[in-house]
């Protein structure tokens, strides 16, 4: 499936509910230019009141899960949850930590899940893809 249908650039907000930095770290060289994810109209955004994705990173500590909520609740419809790294996933290794909310589908619905400890570029990029498509499919529902 070609990205055709919504015909913009694609707007996320990074959030870190936690992480150990590893994913973050990952993503920034998502953006450097050996991988450029910017030239495929990915950009990053300083509010989730302009995002179409909400990339998220890390286990869901107590102290983030509300917080989450509220960049979810503001982050305009359609959007889509990108869950990067094992420890949004699962907890990774802080799995039933006594810290934590729980991992992010526990906390806001997740689209698509990128595995890793920490995922490499090439799979964050992937995940971005198949985002896309997923905000392509709920953008032609509307």
């Amino acid at each position: 499936m070609g990205i055709s249908n919504l015909n913009r650039s694609l707007w996320v907000f990074h959030v870190n509910t936690g992480s150990c930095n590893g994913c973050d770290i990952e993503i920034v060289a998502a953006l450097m230019p050996r991988y450029d994810i910017e030239r495929f109209g990915m950009k990053l955004v300083g509010s989730p009141r302009h995002a179409d994705v909400l990339l998220v990173t890390g286990p869901v500590t107590m102290d983030m899960s509300a917080k989450l909520k509220r960049v979810y609740e503001q982050t305009p419809d359609p959007k889509v949850v990108i869950a990067v790294g094992n420890c949004g996933a699962t907890g990774g290794v802080f799995y039933e930590s006594y810290c934590l909310d729980g991992p992010i589908d526990n906390i806001i619905p997740v689209d698509v899940y990128v595995r890793g400890c920490p995922p490499r570029p090439e799979a964050i990029i992937n995940g971005v893809v198949k985002a896309w498509a997923k905000l392509e499919k709920k953008e032609a529902g509307k």
